[in-house]
C-alpha cells in the first residue's frame, strides 16, 4: 500500500514536492504570525523546522504545547544550542490543508494565551 501511494504521488520526487510545499506554507504562515525560524533558510530542510520561542511575556511553551495537543496537533519540544525552540514536522500524511489547520490552531492558541505576535 505504501509503495502504491508513493507511486500515485509521483514517486520520491512527487512526495518531495509535497514536503517542500508543506514547508513553504508553514514558513510563510509562521512568519506572518510572528515566529522566527532557528536556522537560516539555506540550512533548513523541508521535513522539520525549528522555531524560536517568541519574545512575549504571556508565551508559555508548556501551555502552548498542551493547547495544541488538545486541538489534535502535536509539535516537538526541544532546545538547540541553549536556544529555546520547538519543531514542527511537515512529512508523512500531512497535506496543505493540515498545515493551514495547524496555523489556525496556533493563532487561536496564542489568542487564548493573550500572546498574539502579529
Amino acid at each position: 500500500q505504501a509503495l502504491r501511494e508513493l507511486s500515485d504521488e509521483g514517486g520520491v520526487l512527487g512526495r518531495a514536492r509535497r514536503y517542500k510545499r508543506n514547508h513553504e506554507i508553514l514558513i510563510a504562515g509562521m512568519r506572518q504570525i510572528g515566529f522566527e525560524e532557528y536556522l537560516r533558510p539555506k540550512d533548513q530542510s523541508d521535513i522539520i523546522t525549528s522555531f524560536r520561542y517568541p519574545n512575549h511575556p504571556n508565551f508559555d511553551f508548556d501551555r502552548f504545547y498542551e493547547a495544541l495537543n488538545e486541538k489534535d496537533f502535536v509539535i516537538y519540544p526541544g532546545k538547540v544550542n541553549d536556544v529555546d525552540c520547538f519543531r514542527i514536522g511537515t512529512i508523512g500524511r500531512i497535506f496543505e490543508s493540515d498545515i493551514d489547520n495547524l496555523l489556525n490552531a496556533i493563532r487561536q492558541t496564542l489568542a487564548e494565551m493573550k500572546a498574539e505576535l502579529e
